[in-house]
Protein backbone atom coordinates (compact mmCIF):
# COMPACT_ATOMS: atom_id res chain seq x y z
CA UNK A 1 0.00 0.00 0.00
CA UNK A 2 1.32 3.45 -0.82
CA UNK A 3 0.88 6.54 1.35
CA UNK A 4 -1.89 8.14 -0.73
CA UNK A 5 -3.96 4.94 -0.64
CA UNK A 6 -3.34 4.67 3.11
CA UNK A 7 -4.42 8.27 3.66
CA UNK A 8 -7.62 7.69 1.66
CA UNK A 9 -8.34 4.58 3.73
CA UNK A 10 -7.67 6.47 6.96
CA UNK A 11 -10.06 9.26 5.97
CA UNK A 12 -12.71 6.68 5.07
CA UNK A 13 -12.70 5.42 8.67
CA UNK A 14 -11.69 8.52 10.66
CA UNK A 15 -14.11 11.42 10.44
CA UNK A 16 -12.44 13.68 13.02
CA UNK A 17 -9.92 15.94 11.25
CA UNK A 18 -7.93 16.33 14.49
CA UNK A 19 -7.46 12.56 14.63
CA UNK A 20 -6.33 12.48 10.99
CA UNK A 21 -3.78 15.20 11.81
CA UNK A 22 -2.67 13.22 14.86
CA UNK A 23 -2.05 10.20 12.61
CA UNK A 24 -0.03 12.35 10.19
CA UNK A 25 2.07 13.59 13.12
CA UNK A 26 2.71 10.05 14.35
CA UNK A 27 3.59 9.03 10.80
CA UNK A 28 6.23 11.78 10.62
CA UNK A 29 7.81 10.65 13.89
CA UNK A 30 7.74 6.99 12.84
CA UNK A 31 9.46 7.81 9.54
CA UNK A 32 12.19 9.69 11.43
CA UNK A 33 12.59 6.76 13.84
CA UNK A 34 12.85 4.32 10.91
CA UNK A 35 15.64 6.42 9.41
CA UNK A 36 17.38 6.57 12.80
CA UNK A 37 17.16 2.80 13.32
CA UNK A 38 17.79 1.76 9.71
CA UNK A 39 14.29 0.30 9.35
CA UNK A 40 11.87 0.43 6.43
CA UNK A 41 10.68 4.04 6.39
CA UNK A 42 7.57 3.30 4.30
CA UNK A 43 6.35 0.49 6.56
CA UNK A 44 7.06 2.40 9.76
CA UNK A 45 5.40 5.49 8.30
CA UNK A 46 2.30 3.53 7.32
CA UNK A 47 2.14 2.02 10.82
CA UNK A 48 2.13 5.55 12.23
CA UNK A 49 -0.39 6.84 9.72
CA UNK A 50 -2.84 3.96 10.21
CA UNK A 51 -2.40 3.23 13.93
CA UNK A 52 -5.74 4.83 14.91
CA UNK A 53 -7.76 3.84 11.83
CA UNK A 54 -10.41 2.10 13.94
CA UNK A 55 -10.79 4.82 16.60
CA UNK A 56 -14.22 6.02 15.43
CA UNK A 57 -15.36 2.53 14.45
CA UNK A 58 -14.96 1.26 18.03
CA UNK A 59 -16.28 4.49 19.55
CA UNK A 60 -12.87 5.05 21.19
CA UNK A 61 -13.32 1.92 23.31
CA UNK A 62 -9.86 1.00 24.64
CA UNK A 63 -10.81 -2.67 24.88
CA UNK A 64 -11.55 -2.80 21.12
CA UNK A 65 -9.18 -0.15 19.73
CA UNK A 66 -6.53 -1.86 17.62
CA UNK A 67 -8.44 -5.12 17.22
CA UNK A 68 -10.76 -3.71 14.55
CA UNK A 69 -7.71 -2.17 12.88
CA UNK A 70 -6.36 -5.70 12.44
CA UNK A 71 -9.51 -6.67 10.54
CA UNK A 72 -9.37 -3.56 8.33
CA UNK A 73 -5.64 -3.84 7.54
CA UNK A 74 -5.26 -7.63 7.23
CA UNK A 75 -3.66 -8.38 3.88
CA UNK A 76 -2.94 -4.70 3.14
CA UNK A 77 0.25 -4.54 5.20
CA UNK A 78 2.69 -7.21 6.38
CA UNK A 79 1.29 -9.17 9.34
CA UNK A 80 3.94 -7.93 11.78
CA UNK A 81 3.00 -4.31 11.01
CA UNK A 82 -0.71 -5.07 11.51
CA UNK A 83 0.15 -6.80 14.80
CA UNK A 84 2.17 -3.77 15.93
CA UNK A 85 -0.75 -1.47 15.16
CA UNK A 86 -3.07 -3.69 17.20
CA UNK A 87 -0.59 -3.94 20.08
CA UNK A 88 0.16 -0.21 20.33
CA UNK A 89 -2.89 -0.06 22.60
CA UNK A 90 -2.03 -2.25 25.58
CA UNK A 91 -5.62 -2.05 26.88
CA UNK A 92 -7.06 -4.46 24.31
CA UNK A 93 -5.06 -7.47 25.53
CA UNK A 94 -3.47 -8.23 22.16
CA UNK A 95 0.16 -9.35 22.11
CA UNK A 96 2.07 -9.73 18.83
CA UNK A 97 3.15 -13.20 17.77
CA UNK A 98 5.81 -11.96 15.34
CA UNK A 99 9.01 -10.83 17.10
CA UNK A 100 9.58 -8.22 14.36
CA UNK A 101 6.61 -6.31 15.76
CA UNK A 102 8.21 -5.68 19.17
CA UNK A 103 10.49 -2.81 18.15
CA UNK A 104 7.71 -1.29 16.08
CA UNK A 105 5.25 -1.43 19.01
CA UNK A 106 7.68 0.38 21.34
CA UNK A 107 8.34 3.05 18.73
CA UNK A 108 4.65 3.45 17.91
CA UNK A 109 3.65 3.86 21.56
CA UNK A 110 6.35 6.47 22.12
CA UNK A 111 5.54 8.36 18.91
CA UNK A 112 1.81 8.30 19.68
CA UNK A 113 2.24 10.07 23.00
CA UNK A 114 5.15 12.30 21.97
CA UNK A 115 3.01 13.74 19.18
CA UNK A 116 0.34 14.64 21.74
CA UNK A 117 2.90 16.30 24.00
CA UNK A 118 4.26 18.35 21.10
CA UNK A 119 0.80 19.47 19.97
CA UNK A 120 -0.17 20.43 23.53
CA UNK A 121 3.08 22.38 23.86
CA UNK A 122 2.53 24.16 20.54
CA UNK A 123 -0.94 25.22 21.65
CA UNK A 124 0.45 27.11 24.65
CA UNK A 125 3.12 28.91 22.61
CA UNK A 126 2.46 32.59 21.77
CA UNK A 127 1.68 31.90 18.09
CA UNK A 128 0.55 28.30 18.56
CA UNK A 129 3.25 27.04 16.20
CA UNK A 130 5.49 23.99 16.48
CA UNK A 131 8.41 26.01 15.12
CA UNK A 132 8.38 28.04 18.37
CA UNK A 133 9.11 24.99 20.53
CA UNK A 134 12.63 24.39 21.75
CA UNK A 135 13.82 21.11 23.24
CA UNK A 136 14.23 22.77 26.65
CA UNK A 137 10.56 23.84 26.60
CA UNK A 138 9.42 20.38 25.56
CA UNK A 139 11.48 18.75 28.32
CA UNK A 140 9.99 21.14 30.89
CA UNK A 141 6.47 20.28 29.70
CA UNK A 142 7.35 16.56 29.78
CA UNK A 143 8.42 16.86 33.44
CA UNK A 144 5.33 18.85 34.45
CA UNK A 145 2.78 16.29 35.64
CA UNK A 146 0.02 18.90 35.50
CA UNK A 147 0.59 19.58 31.81
CA UNK A 148 -1.22 17.43 29.22
CA UNK A 149 -2.28 14.83 31.79
CA UNK A 150 -3.49 12.41 29.12
CA UNK A 151 0.05 11.95 27.83
CA UNK A 152 1.65 8.80 29.19
CA UNK A 153 5.23 9.79 29.92
CA UNK A 154 6.23 6.16 30.50
CA UNK A 155 5.18 5.24 26.97
CA UNK A 156 7.41 8.04 25.70
CA UNK A 157 10.27 6.86 27.93
CA UNK A 158 9.79 3.40 26.46
CA UNK A 159 11.91 4.56 23.52
CA UNK A 160 14.94 4.16 25.79
CA UNK A 161 14.48 0.38 25.44
CA UNK A 162 15.54 0.85 21.82
CA UNK A 163 18.72 2.68 22.81
CA UNK A 164 17.53 6.23 22.18
CA UNK A 165 17.81 8.76 24.99
CA UNK A 166 14.73 10.74 25.95
CA UNK A 167 16.37 14.00 24.83
CA UNK A 168 17.38 12.54 21.48
CA UNK A 169 13.89 11.15 20.93
CA UNK A 170 12.11 14.37 21.87
CA UNK A 171 14.35 16.33 19.49
CA UNK A 172 13.81 13.78 16.71
CA UNK A 173 10.02 13.89 17.25
CA UNK A 174 9.99 17.69 17.38
CA UNK A 175 12.03 17.97 14.16
CA UNK A 176 9.80 15.41 12.43
CA UNK A 177 6.65 17.30 13.36
CA UNK A 178 8.17 20.62 12.29
CA UNK A 179 8.51 19.06 8.83
CA UNK A 180 4.75 18.43 8.64
CA UNK A 181 3.59 21.46 10.66
CA UNK A 182 1.82 22.90 7.59
CA UNK A 183 -0.29 19.73 7.28
CA UNK A 184 -1.10 19.91 10.99
CA UNK A 185 -2.04 23.59 10.94
CA UNK A 186 0.55 24.26 13.62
Amino acid sequence: MDRSTALELLKKYLRDEKMVKHCIAVEAIMRALARRFGEDEELWGLAGLLHDIDYDLVNRDPKQHGLKAMEILKGLLPDFVVEAIAAHNENNGFRPTDPRAEKLVIALRAADHASGLIVATALVMPNKKIEEIKLSTLKRKFKSKDFARGIDRERIRGIEKLGLSLDEFLQLALDAMKNVAHELGL
